[in-house]
């Protein structure tokens, strides 16, 4: 019954937000083509809305490779489109209500609507290729912790990424540079703090090809992983596979000493999508059970709303999942959803440091507006 409530509700809003953004273009439009009618303006704003779902839902359905990748391309990039549509829709709508209640002389010009809705092409437009081609970058960003108390690591490099989101529309593609860049860096540590998955194993369109790709990372300590909200689901042990062939060590509610100088834990996600066969994610102290409390000690945990449950004994925690948003304006909902949606935080002296990354991948739309896709250095300092 919950199901189908939510699933009516998601109907009802995706139906009622497609008929708003379809009669605003409409009374646009309908100033330079005569004849338009609602209707056809409205099927146009729904099959875009349609491949987006099917795009979402491709690796279930039982239909070809093919048609699965135009599923894909079609419904990204219309979900892109479909996005900034609705905000710009909205935006001239509250911005020129004043306007219209106060009757002001050019709001009953025949072409009022016309330039109003060219307006928000216009901007949809610039928006959506800008983030487009921003979905493609790599900002890299670096971080200087400093240890109090702890043995000296200064000389080591980690490098942080998450969110790849492999099998998303354009992962594959990004995955050739996101290797290269970190390869670039000559890492000691690599960490990827969850999310490397999108759900589902068999949206990834070559696993051989991705394998080999990932087989070239290099750091001198290896390359180590926490699982994500989307690292689960039917396909959990196609994921485990494919990170071990990959030479990825999985910390799944485990730690290891890197080098006999600092312990790198990774947490289980404590909401996976579909779960992880049954296993649940244990509390902290069932697996914080090293002597030696003079090494730093390295968490990673994908979600950063999990900061609250570290205390002292652990020196830095490293996490991903908000993406910040990746699009305006979800950069402002990550930002009040969350202690810390991106970069440093360090709630006080007495408390962990975190840094929160944006993600190297995206979801959904491969696109960024307002955040970057990035990879963290971080180096070391001792007090």
């Amino acid at each position: 019954m919950n199901r189908i409530l939510i699933l009516s509700v998601l109907l009802f809003l995706l139906g009622g937000t497609s008929l708003y953004v379809a009669h605003r273009l409409f009374r646009g439009l309908s100033c330079f083509w005569e004849g338009l009618k609602l209707w056809q303006v409205f099927t146009v704003i729904l099959l875009l809305v349609l491949f987006a779902v099917l795009g979402f839902l491709r690796s279930m359905l039982p239909v070809s490779r093919s048609i699965k990748d135009i599923f894909a391309w079609v419904g990204g990039y219309g979900m892109g489109v479909l996005l900034y549509l609705l905000v710009f829709t909205l935006m001239a709508d509250l911005l020129l209500c004043l306007p219209r209640l106060l009757k002001l002389s050019f709001t009953a010009h025949p072409l009022y609507h016309g330039f109003v809705t060219c307006g928000v092409f216009l901007l949809t437009v610039a928006v959506c290729l800008w983030g487009f081609i921003g979905g493609r970058q790599i900002d890299h960003v670096t971080y200087e912790i400093s240890l109090e108390d702890k043995q000296d690591i200064s000389d080591l490099k980690i490098a942080l990424i998450s969110d790849v989101h492999l099998g998303a529309l354009g992962s594959e593609e990004h995955l050739e540079r996101i290797v290269e860049e970190l390869n670039g860096l000559k890492p000691d540590v690599i960490c990827i703090a969850g999310d490397f998955f999108d759900t589902d194993f068999h949206s990834i369109s070559d696993p051989e090809k991705a394998l080999e790709t990932l087989q070239k990372l290099q750091a001198s300590y290896g390359v180590y992983a926490c699982l994500g909200n989307h690292d689960g689901g039917s396909t959990y042990g196609k994921m485990l596979d494919f990170l071990k062939a990959a030479d990825i060590r999985l910390l799944d509610d485990a730690y290891t000493v890197i080098d006999d100088r600092f312990i790198l834990a990774g947490r289980l996600d404590a909401s996976p999508i579909g779960g992880y066969g049954g296993r649940r994610r244990k509390d902290f102290s069932q697996m914080a059970d090293w002597e030696d409390l003079t090494m730093p000690v390295v968490v990673m945990d994908h979600n950063p709303a999990n900061i609250d449950e570290y205390g002292g004994n652990v020196d830095l925690i490293l996490c991903g999942h908000t993406h910040k948003g990746q699009v305006f304006p979800g950069n402002l909902i990550t930002k009040g959803l969350y202690t810390v949606d991106h970069g440093y935080y360090r709630k006080d002296a007495q408390s962990p440091q975190v840094i929160v990354t944006s993600g190297v991948g995206s979801w959904g739309m491969p696109m960024r507006v307002g955040s970057d896709c990035e990879i963290v250095l971080i180096r070391f300092s001792v007090d």
